[in-house]
C-alpha cells in the first residue's frame, strides 16, 4: 500500500499491512534528549559530500512515463525505534541531498524489509532495496491523478471523521453501494409484460392547421426506445444501441413547412 502523509502519520493504520507512506518533514517521533525527533533531522545527519563522494546515499535513476530520466539520491535514516533492520525503515529520497528541497524529498516509512537484514527470515513481506521503495511511493501520484475524479464522484472523500476506521468503514460502504449499482447496470431485471393498448377518442387528432401547429397528441415512442425497467426503477435509454429506431422516428414523422422568419415578414411587408 502507497500513502501519502496523511496515513502515514496514522499508526494504527499501518498496522498489519505491507505500506510504503511518506511521513511529514516535522512528524515528531519519541526519543531522548540528544536523539533526532523528526524525519528532517534524521536525514540531516547522513553523509553527503557530492554526486562522486555520497557517503550514506546511493544514486536511483527514476523512469517517468515520457521516458526521460531524473536522478534522485535515497539512504536508510535512524528515528527512535525505525531503523534499517527494524520492524519499519526510515527511507529518505531527494533530488538533492545537501539542501533537501521540500517539494523534491520523501520521507517514507515502511515495513518492507531490508535485503540482507536479519528481518528477512522472519518477516511476512519480501525484501525490498531502496530503488524499489522509491518506486512503489512513485506509483501514488500516478494513482491519485488516475482515481482523484472517480473518487470525487464516488463520495470517498465526503466524511467528516477523525479515526481511520471510520474512513474504512466509510469507503467499504461507498464499495459496497458502487458495486451493487454496477452489478445492477449489467443485469437488468427482465422487462415488465406489455400493457394494455390504450383507447384513443375518436375524431381527428390534428388541428385545423396541421402544417403550422402539429398534432395535438404526442404520439407513442416506438418500443425500441424505451429504456427496461418499471417506472419504479428507472433505467437509462441506450440512444446508441437503438439509433436506427430513433432514425426511423424521424423520417417516418411528416417535416414540417418552414415558417417564414421575421426578417422574410419584414422583407415582404417592406415590398408590398
Amino acid at each position: 500500500m502507497a500513502a501519502d502523509c496523511a496515513y502515514g502519520d496514522q499508526d494504527s493504520f499501518r498496522a498489519g499491512l505491507p505500506f510504503v507512506m511518506t511521513l511529514k518533514p516535522r512528524h515528531g517521533t519519541w526519543a531522548y534528549g540528544p536523539d533526532v525527533h523528526t524525519p528532517v533531522d534524521a536525514a540531516r545527519l547522513l553523509a553527503w559530500r557530492d554526486p562522486e563522494h555520497p557517503g550514506d546515499w546511493s544514486r536511483i535513476e527514476r523512469t517517468f512515463r515520457d521516458g526521460h530520466i531524473a536522478t534522485w539520491w535515497a539512504a536508510e535514516a535512524r528515528l527512535g525505534w525505525w531503523g534499517p533492520d527494524g520492524n519499519v525503515r526510515l527511507v529518505v529520497a531527494t533530488a538533492d541531498p545537501a539542501n533537501l528541497p521540500a517539494k523534491a524529498t520523501w520521507y517514507l516509512a515502511t515495513d518492507l524489509p531490508r535485503p540482507g537484514s536479519p528481518r528477512v527470515t522472519e518477516s511476512p513481506y519480501p525484501p525490498a532495496a531502496l530503488a524499489e521503495i522509491v518506486r512503489i511511493y512513485g506509483l501514488r501520484h500516478w494513482v491519485e491523478q488516475s482515481y482523484k475524479q472517480v473518487k470525487d464522484e464516488l463520495g470517498w472523500a465526503d466524511f467528516q471523521v477523525r479515526s481511520d476506521t471510520v474512513i474504512r468503514r466509510h469507503q467499504t460502504l461507498v464499495n459496497c453501494a458502487f458495486s451493487f449499482c454496477w452489478n445492477t447496470w449489467f443485469a437488468p431485471p427482465p422487462p415488465p409484460p406489455p400493457p394494455s393498448p390504450a383507447r384513443h377518442p375518436d375524431g381527428p387528432d390534428l388541428l385545423s392547421d396541421p402544417l403550422e401547429r402539429g398534432r395535438t397528441r404526442t404520439p407513442a415512442a416506438p418500443t425500441g426506445l424505451l429504456a427496461p425497467g418499471t417506472s419504479g426503477r428507472p433505467w437509462l435509454a441506450d440512444a446508441l444501441g437503438h439509433a436506427a429506431t430513433l432514425l426511423a422516428g424521424m423520417v417516418d414523422e411528416t417535416p414540417p413547412r418552414r415558417t417564414p422568419r421575421t426578417d422574410q415578414h419584414r422583407r415582404h411587408r417592406q415590398t408590398s
